[in-house]
């Protein structure tokens, strides 16, 4: 029961009630590349996938192939485009490893495409601890390890197999040199870092700080016991 009363200003905010079709509210772009099971290299962009310390969280549609591969190699890399990037991944976007095109990535105007690396126009280059290619062009790139797999939407017969949220735990991190704090080798400027952003399926990238945060103030030290485990 609300705690509202007629007397709260917020009773006549004005919101309307609205159901969009999708909550893509804006999260960061990440290009997952794997491998096929044929031994060539995949390269997927998606856009639901956040971070705790070094583990990440990725939501995947079941039936891709960059799912497929994360299962069967437990393995990938998180390449984390900028702003720069953003034609890259636009020459990837509507496409699928997987043959023949699900029909309702078909009717979605998806077509098959074997070398996304090459599509995209991105360099591979060997990782240090996975079998998976780093995109050269990105300047972040996370190879990672699975650490589990869960379904989502269990309790929804629509969403029940079709998405899965994959947990990742951060082997290596490289950085691009430009995007690194001045003075600090183990630190990424935000000043400098201007990430990808999807916004209900549009691309965006971050206007400059907005405000001082009281967060900031932590030492980025604080949080290593939450690192590397």
């Amino acid at each position: 029961m609300s705690h509202l009363t007629m007397e709260n200003p917020l009773m006549n905010a004005p919101h309307v009630v609205a159901e969009p079709h999708i909550l893509y509210l804006g999260t960061p772009v990440v290009l997952v590349s794997t491998v096929n099971e044929d031994g060539t290299h995949n390269l997927a962009p998606i856009s639901s996938a956040f971070w705790l310390g070094w583990r990440g969280v990725l939501g995947i549609a079941s039936g891709s192939q960059t799912a497929q591969n994360l299962l069967r190699t437990n393995e990938c890399v998180l390449n984390l485009p900028s702003v720069n990037e953003v034609s890259a991944v636009d020459r990837i976007a509507k496409t699928t490893g997987v043959y023949p095109v699900p029909a309702f990535r078909e009717a979605m105007g998806y077509v098959y495409e074997p070398d996304k690396f090459g599509r995209a126009g991105m360099t591979k280059v060997a990782s240090d601890t996975v079998e998976a290619a780093r995109a050269l062009e990105c300047p972040i790139q996370l190879e990672a390890v699975v650490a589990a797999a869960h379904g989502i939407g269990e309790d929804s017969d629509v969403l029940r197999g079709f998405i899965s949220l994959i947990e990742v735990r951060i082997n290596r991190v490289h950085v691009h040199p430009d995007v690194l704090m001045d003075g600090h080798a183990n630190r990424i400027d935000p000043d400098k870092w201007t990430p990808l952003i999807m916004s209900f399926q549009k691309f965006y990238g971050l206007s400059g700080q907005v405000h001082a945060s009281r967060l900031s103030e932590i030492p980025e030290q604080a949080y290593e016991p939450l690192a590397k485990v």
